[in-house]
């Protein structure tokens, strides 16, 4: 069956509710346009085709999270690292007592040394396994919750997707704006005005996509973090980020959306060489501002206290040759309970982070090992390269959006008969012909992150940390009620972080043949 039998039995072209007006050439497109035939509906079978298939996985995951036994691969590796950190403990107390026979006790901080004594034995009164165990269900009964929950979410977006293609939100909308710019800013024609109605526009669609996902990140927030207790944050202070989230938005969003649509205009043939500039410079720009204006405005950033903690990680830094500056702490416990550590800028200053749940999570030779996979990122030059990578993406999106830019027939599809705004036609290349690419890129960067996790762990083990790196993992997936038994599946597909089991099982092999 050739294609226009095809089209014919489909019933294609499919056609949005609301257009713009009639096609002049209608019957010409329908006849020898590829585009106007096919893309709505070929729009339309990929999103559902990509909803069927995550759907499957999350199934699989779900039944993943209904076994009630511990997995017994992890098990093994976890009694392992108990055994090695037995041996290790008891070396230690041989050294402290032989240490103490010999010297003056004195009175140097006793106070200090009990403190820390009380620490030290509350994270590590317990072998990791049976914590682990011991948490077991309720990590079952957290990751069910999410992906139940996240199963829900997904529907909903792929039915608004599909219902806003079916009935032309995007034309409607863009008609809507054009109005509002005439009616109370006298914008018009459109075609002079158009970058003006573009923001207009933008305003409308995010205000609109801001309303329909707020039900569903109260319940995950109030409701499911609260649930499993690691949400802090109260609804005034949501209400609050949301504020600050959406006037960034406009503020930032509304010159640079400005000035990349007047680049595409202005640009000639080749606009995508002075876009990709443009985006080259732009993530500059926000590597600068971000950690130092916007993040302030959401967390509060101290000094690290002075102490052990502080220099041991700033010789570390040293001796990795990390142009370390700045140390920080994050009252991250201000909105979950949920534990990080990262890194920040560019050059010569360099600035690390932790959150205030960190410090109470694990301890200080465990932070160093942490940090040391952190900075094996650095200097395995994985920041660099993800950059990179970012980069020629963007330089290769927009550069086959430059060939199907003028595709009058393409924009038709969608409701667009009449005038076709850079905006849309952006828009609706990102989601029609760029998507399938989009989410094969996405995979492929999915793996390519999981590689880097592995070089950054033997990183940290190569520096002798493997078994604090080891023993920290555990107990961070410990808090934060991390997946014990994910489905091999949907960690392929999903995690940018091998899963937990396969990290340490790795660093152990890798231990056994530097023994």
């Amino acid at each position: 069956m050739g294609s226009s039998g095809l089209s014919e039995m489909l019933n294609l072209p499919w056609k949005p509710y609301y257009a713009q007006g009639p096609i002049a050439n209608e019957e010409e497109m329908a006849n020898n346009s590829v585009y106007y035939v096919w893309s709505l509906a070929l729009t339309v079978v990929f999103t559902v085709a990509v909803y069927s298939f995550e759907g499957m996985l999350d199934d699989r995951q779900k039944a993943a999270y209904k076994k009630t036994s511990f997995p017994k691969e992890l098990a093994t590796t976890v009694d392992a690292i108990d055994q090695e950190m037995s041996k290790t403990e008891a070396k230690k107390k041989t050294e402290t007592t032989t240490a103490t026979t010999t010297k003056d006790g004195g009175s140097h901080d006793k106070e200090d040394e009990q403190a820390d004594k009380e620490k030290e034995e509350i994270d590590s009164s317990k072998p990791l396994l049976p914590q682990l165990q011991a948490k077991f269900k309720n990590a079952q009964a957290y990751g069910l919750d999410k992906i139940n929950f996240g199963m829900i979410a997904s529907t909903y977006d792929t039915v608004e997707s599909v219902a806003f293609l079916f009935l032309g939100f995007l034309p409607y909308t863009w008609d809507l704006a054009a109005t509002v710019g005439d009616q109370f800013f006298g914008w018009a024609p459109q075609e002079e005005h158009e970058i003006k109605i573009s923001l207009i526009f933008l305003a409308i669609v995010t205000v609109i996509g801001t309303i329909t996902s707020l039900p569903f990140e109260l319940y995950s927030t109030f409701e499911i973090e609260r649930k499993h207790g690691f949400n802090k944050q109260t609804i005034g202070l949501f209400i609050s980020d949301k504020i600050k989230s959406l006037a960034l938005t406009f503020v930032i969003g509304g010159p640079f959306t400005a000035l990349l649509l007047y680049i595409i205009k202005a640009g000639g043939e080749y606009f995508y060489i002075y876009v990709w500039g443009f985006m080259f410079c732009f993530s500059l720009f926000m590597m600068t501002i971000v950690p130092v204006f916007i993040m302030p405005l959401f967390n509060k950033y101290e000094p690290l206290p002075e102490g052990t903690l502080k220099t041991r990680i700033f010789e570390l830094a040293g001796r990795l040759k990390y142009p370390l500056t700045k140390l920080f702490v994050m009252d991250g416990s201000k909105r979950s309970s949920h534990s990080n550590a990262f890194m920040y800028g560019f050059g010569s200053n360099r600035r690390i982070v932790l959150f205030d749940t960190l410090l109470t999570q694990v301890k200080e030779d465990e932070i160093l090992a942490i940090l040391g996979h952190e900075l094996g990122h650095w200097k395995l030059g994985h920041t660099l390269s993800n950059f990179w990578v970012t980069q020629i993406y963007s330089g290769a999106a927009f550069y086959f959006f430059s060939l199907t830019f003028g595709a009058a027939d393409l924009y038709a599809a969608f409701g667009f008969t009449k005038l076709t705004p850079t905006v849309v036609a952006l828009l609706l290349f990102f989601q029609t012909l760029w998507a399938p690419v989009d989410k094969i890129l996405s995979f492929l960067l999915t793996v390519f992150s999981r590689h880097n996790e592995f070089a950054a762990d033997k990183f940290s083990v190569d520096l002798g940390m493997s078994q604090m790196l080891q023993s920290g993992l555990c107990k961070i997936h410990l808090e934060n009620l991390g997946a014990m038994c994910p489905d091999p599946w949907y960690s392929t597909y999903h995690y940018s972080h091998p899963p937990l089991v396969e990290r340490l099982a790795a660093m152990m092999a890798l231990d056994k043949k530097q023994k």
